[in-house]
């Protein structure tokens, strides 16, 4: 697909609806730069110089959540296949790579986490409507969420059994939330955080009825 075209015309309007006609494209859709504004010869005919313009599609947030993840692979010779997914207030990116990809999601997912930060801050960079950023590298974070639900349910038999509460390791609010909603319907369970970021701990307890 073209991006950008530039186009020649007796005037600019006629330049910029050229271009558009190429790009099958409404004027809503992209930016305008005019590179010449052309010029009458002499006596008004005689080496006229056309105007000329590139018109060129607007970039989306999804365009540069793309480029800004393909640069960060790129730039650490790690290959990449970067499928992104918009919704309206979402912008979802499923990575997938060579096998150095695993540094981009690190311990507990804590480098994940990170460039999630930065890729959000990209593309949210100078625009007032907000979009969240989420991304999932191999699928970490579906397997994470796998995990934590087995252990949560494991842990709160356990906390059934010997009505003694059990502190989980510290773990992101993401993850802490996981386990919030895993036991938020089983009966005689509560759940809660206690300690301070990036301490913080989620506590299951046992509550009578």
């Amino acid at each position: 697909m073209v991006n950008s075209v530039e186009k020649t015309g007796k005037t600019v309007p006629e330049a910029i609806e050229l271009a558009l006609q190429e790009l099958e494209a409404d004027k809503s859709d992209v930016t305008i730069e005019v590179l010449d504004e052309g010029s009458k010869g002499l006596l008004g005919f005689i080496g006229n110089k056309l105007c000329k313009v590139r018109v060129s599609y607007k970039e989306t947030k999804a365009d540069i959540l793309y480029c800004f993840l393909r640069d960060v692979f790129e730039k650490s010779d790690v290959i990449a296949e970067i499928n992104i997914d918009e919704t309206e207030d979402e912008l979802r990116a499923d990575v997938k790579g060579d096998k150095n990809i695993g540094m981009f999601i690190g311990r507990r997912g804590e480098s994940m986490d990170a460039l999630q930060y930065l890729a959000g801050l990209a593309v949210n960079k100078g625009n007032e409507d907000y979009k969240k950023v989420n991304l999932d590298i191999e699928n970490y974070r579906k397997k994470r969420e796998e995990t934590l639900n087995l252990l949560a349910q494991k842990l709160a038999n356990k906390v059934l059994k010997s009505r003694r509460n059990v502190t989980l390791e510290p773990m992101n609010p993401y993850e802490r939330r996981l386990i919030h909603v895993a036991l938020q319907e089983v009966k005689n369970i509560k759940t809660y955080s206690m300690g301070e970021e990036p301490h913080r701990k989620v506590i299951i307890a046992y509550e009578r009825d």
